[in-house]
């Protein structure tokens, strides 16, 4: 019996391990001129790549309001947002400042603009997490601050610097401050997100457009800890019966 308890500890102790091995992945993200949504749609700014795929969810701001669904919520630091352009104030609208296209076409949509009056946060809903998002940003400036956090941890902070040095696209209309699409994974379990949160720090505004994300579920603990004891006793019955067989062919 000692040996049994024993081989059904270790078979827990061997899954447990595989799985957090498994997942010890680096946060990552990239960037690029970015992709459109149809091939004629170019004053709408830049897509992910992934717009047109299943399972992801992308908000482009055309319709002037607040987006989200049940999956992903965004709120603003001070309750509401201003719809009017060139006010300098954190909201939805449209002006000469929206994130362009990939050869700089301008962008004649509603973009999300947050200026240093307030934050926006956006979260996963309920038990879930992002596991991908993406977004077009415009008119990069000193400033723009860009974090993501597990819960209260933060995961990690992007900076004006670490943007404006990868974007490619100047654009004219906008005395050629750069703009760009810039995609960002969850590859494991250690750098797991389920908020973001845009913010100005500085003067001018950090403008974007046309966010996608991937939303999946994560497990509750006790879920995934009855998953892990199911697993391991199979292995202990299995090894069990091995034994018994053994113990009778001798």
């Amino acid at each position: 019996m000692f040996f049994n308890k024993i081989a059904l500890i270790a078979a827990l102790s061997t899954i447990a391990s595989v799985s957090y091995a498994a997942s010890a992945d680096a946060f990552s993200f990239t960037y690029d001129p970015g992709s459109y949504r149809q091939a004629t749609d170019v004053n709408e700014g830049v897509f992910s790549d992934n717009v047109n795929s299943n399972g992801y969810t992308t908000f482009d701001f055309n319709n002037g309001e607040v987006p989200g669904n049940d999956l992903v919520k965004y709120s603003f630091s001070q309750g509401s947002y201003s719809t009017t352009a060139y006010s300098g104030q954190t909201g939805i609208y449209s002006d000469v400042w929206a994130p362009s296209g990939a050869n700089a076409e301008v962008n004649k949509s509603d973009y999300l603009a947050v200026f240093s009056d307030s934050d926006v946060t956006i979260q996963a809903q309920g038990n879930n997490t992002f596991t991908y998002f993406g977004f077009d940003a415009g008119a990069l400036s000193v400033g723009n601050t860009l974090q993501f956090f597990n819960g209260t941890t933060l995961v990690k902070e992007l900076t004006y610097n670490i943007l404006n040095s990868m974007a490619t696209v100047a654009a004219p209309q906008q005395g050629d401050q750069m703009n760009g699409f810039f995609q960002f994974f969850s590859e494991g379990t250690d750098d797991t997100f389920n908020k973001i949160v845009i913010s100005q720090t500085d003067g001018g505004g950090f403008e974007s457009d046309n966010h996608t994300f991937r939303v999946e579920t994560v497990p509750e603990p006790s879920l995934t800890f009855g998953m892990l004891a199911l697993a391991g006793l199979f292995m202990y019955k299995r090894q069990n019966k091995k034994l018994s067989q053994a113990t009778k062919s001798a």
